[in-house]
């Protein structure tokens, strides 16, 4: 299991995160990348963990990139990051990268397509470079609002180096009412690599603590053990203050 760790946030947590024995997975922001410091940092932060015996994922930037977008210098500038990523994820030994598709049915009008065909050319080469390096790149799901675009996408490149990352905050948020979990889970349960565990109470992206929102996390776990047994898992709760009980619950729930 990881915990999501801001990279901001990484010299100032990352002693809290090895004297507990919590494995980080550091969410990048693009900026980062513009600090010079940024490679000492990752390189000093590998080794304290290594040290430790403990693993590392990494979530990649999202805001404003668009891997599937139609302007091609949003393309190259998505590019750009994911590499500096894969570079950084490289440095830090991580085995798991998180990345976002960037289809959102309403920019595209509903026309799965569009956004599909870029997509498509765009990640071939990525995966390629991350199963050289070791590395699984794993597809979040977001605004979909079913697993059709994520499944296609999926197929088309159909590489170990390239699985399914289930945030079953978003799916309550965006889908719940259109698809089960069940069905989602016999969609692309088998392509699961990783799974984001938080909470919410249908209107908001929340990030609270499993069990203080309505997501049935029992019945999560009872898919985790069907279809993705070896998947592993990441918590996302944005409340330091709440973190402490929330590790408690999930170790309880899955048995990490």
């Amino acid at each position: 299991m990881y915990v999501s760790l801001p990279l901001r946030m990484l010299e100032e947590q990352g002693p809290h995160f090895l004297s507990r024995r919590l494995q980080p997975e550091i969410a990048i922001k693009g900026p980062d990348f513009d600090d010079r410091a940024l490679a000492g940092v990752l390189k000093r932060w590998a080794r304290e963990f290594r040290a430790a015996g403990l693993g590392v994922s990494v979530h990649a930037p999202f805001m404003d990139l668009n891997p599937g977008a139609l302007e091609p210098l949003v393309r190259a500038a998505t590019l750009q990051r994911l590499s500096q990523t894969l570079d950084a994820a490289a440095r830090l030994g991580a085995r798991c990268v998180v990345v976002h598709p960037g289809y959102e049915r309403w920019r595209y009008g509903g026309n799965e397509d569009l956004w599909l065909e870029p997509s498509l050319e765009f990640w071939a080469p990525l995966v390629r470079r991350a199963q050289d390096a070791g590395i699984v790149l794993a597809l979040e799901n977001v605004f979909e609002e079913a697993p059709g675009s994520l499944e296609r996408l999926l197929e088309g490149i159909d590489s170990a180096a390239f699985g399914h990352c289930f945030d079953v905050g978003h799916w309550h948020l965006f889908c719940r009412d259109k698809i089960s979990l069940a069905e989602w889970f016999g969609r692309l349960g088998h392509r699961m690599v990783h799974l984001h565990l938080h909470d919410n109470r249908g209107d908001g992206d929340d990030h609270l603590p499993p069990g203080e929102g309505l997501i049935p996390f029992d019945e999560l776990r009872g898919l985790v053990e069907e279809f993705a047994p070896r998947a592993t898992l990441a918590l996302e709760v944005h409340d330091p203050e709440k973190l402490s009980p929330a590790l408690v619950t999930v170790r309880s729930l899955f048995g990490v």
